[in-house]
């Protein structure tokens, strides 16, 4: 199973195609290689992660630094490992039940 986060509307027209372009993309190449794909929302990333659902970007990359021990290049490769996290944490409950 694959993850990736669900789309949220952003304020700039440009940087919201170009997410949904490469949103899409990811999509189809997970598809194609027969990959199920969960859907999760910016919010639930951010509470798992960071025990707040509005945490700001420097707060999940600094949770990131504390949870792995290392330093993500950019806030995009944090967002990308807490997605990770999130949903190895999700899964792993699921499996409880």
């Amino acid at each position: 199973m694959s993850v990736i986060e669900k789309t949220f509307v952003g304020s700039g027209s440009v940087s919201s195609l170009k997410l949904g372009m490469a949103r899409g993309a990811s999509m189809i190449a997970l598809a194609e290689a027969g990959l199920s794909i969960k859907e999760i929302s910016p919010k639930f990333v951010k509470k798992t992660v960071t025990g707040y659902g509005s945490a700001s970007k420097e707060q999940i990359k600094s949770m990131i630094e504390k949870l792995l021990n290392i330093v993500p290049r950019n806030e995009d490769s944090a967002d990308a490992l807490a997605i990770a996290i999130c949903h190895h944490h999700s899964h792993s409950l699921e499996s409880l039940i």
